[in-house]
C-alpha cells in the first residue's frame, strides 16, 4: 500500500507489559503521535487551530491488533486520510515491524473538527490533505 506519511519508532521497555509483549493501550499513542508528526509534516499547527477555536477530535478508534511488538522492535506506521462524510475524516493507520514488514496492526480512526460554535466541521487546510 502507498502512504501519504511514514514514521519509524522504537518500542522502549517501559511500554511492555508482563508478557513481554507492547501493552495494548500504548499502540493508541503510538497512532496519535503519528497522526500528530503527518499533521505537522503537512503545515497543520494543533496550537494555531486551537488559537482560532478549531478543534480536532477523535470520534472513534478500530485497531485490529494482527501481531505483538516486542522491547526494541523498530517499527514503522503508515498513515493516509480519506473523507468520510460531510463532516468526518478517517485516518487510516497500518503498523509495521521494520526487519521485516510484517503487519501488525491495522487502525481507523475516525475524527472531525469543531468550530468555535461547537459544531463539527473539516477546515480548509486538513480537507487538502484528503482524499475522498
Amino acid at each position: 500500500m502507498e502512504y501519504a506519511f511514514t514514521f519509524e519508532m522504537k518500542v522502549r521497555d517501559y511500554e511492555c507489559d508482563i508478557q513481554g509483549i507492547v501493552n495494548n493501550a500504548v499502540y493508541q499513542n503510538y497512532l496519535e503521535h503519528v497522526r500528530h508528526e503527518f499533521l505537522l509534516e503537512s503545515g497543520i499547527d494543533f496550537a494555531a487551530l486551537a488559537a482560532e477555536q478549531i478543534n480536532l477530535i477523535v470520534i472513534r478508534a478500530e485497531m485490529d491488533y494482527k501481531f505483538p511488538l516486542r522491547s526494541g522492535d523498530t517499527f514503522w506506521i503508515g498513515v493516509n486520510v480519506v473523507k468520510s462524510s460531510r463532516i468526518k475524516f478517517d485516518f487510516l493507520q497500518d503498523i509495521y515491524r521494520s526487519s521485516d514488514d510484517k503487519l501488525i496492526m491495522k487502525a481507523k480512526i475516525t475524527g472531525t473538527a469543531m468550530n468555535e460554535r461547537g459544531r463539527p466541521m473539516i477546515p480548509d487546510v486538513l480537507s487538502n490533505l484528503m482524499t475522498d
